[in-house]
């Protein structure tokens, strides 16, 4: 098992003290919430699309989360901008697989993920790391269902 000095690293904790894009976006932003019931961490995001490309054009976050939670956060929040829709699914499903399958970790400029690597030795740990994920990939799901109905719902997780 993985030493807590692994998790809990100098890194882990510059990144979850330097948050890009908190806040929210005014409307007409998408808007997505996770919710860990095991640690009470919470995760907001808002976010803007350019339907033509499918690309993330903007984004902010509102993290009440753990040290992990906070960590993974602040490295999303620093490469979402201009990520095609289709790339964040696919990094968020590399880092479930990474942490729930001991699958290989995110590559390209979502490496610094790697850093949660040893995350995936304590599974009362990955709901909280994995918020960020899911709170956007509600959000996109919102979009998804604006588009198909034409209405909008909240949408909150039990995480």
């Amino acid at each position: 098992m993985a030493d807590l000095d692994d998790i809990y690293n100098l890194k882990i904790l510059e990144l979850a003290a330097a948050i890009p894009h908190t806040g929210e976006l005014p409307s007409p932003a998408l808007h997505g919430e996770a919710h860990s019931k095991l640690c009470g961490s919470t995760v907001a995001v808002s976010l803007t699309l350019d339907p033509a490309h499918d690309v993330i054009t903007g984004f902010a976050q509102i993290v009440k989360a753990c040290l992990l939670g906070q960590a993974a956060a602040s490295i999303v929040g620093r490469e979402i901008i201009g990520t095609p829709v289709a790339e964040f699914r696919d990094v968020a499903a590399t880092m479930r697989r990474m942490l729930k399958e001991n699958g290989p970790a995110p590559t390209g400029r979502w490496s610094d993920l790697a850093l949660l690597e040893p995350v995936r030795e304590y599974r009362h740990r990955h709901a909280s790391t994995l918020l960020i994920f899911d709170a956007i990939e509600r959000a996109l799901a919102a979009d998804e269902g604006v588009a198909q109905s034409g209405t909008a719902a909240p949408l909150r997780s039990a995480g």
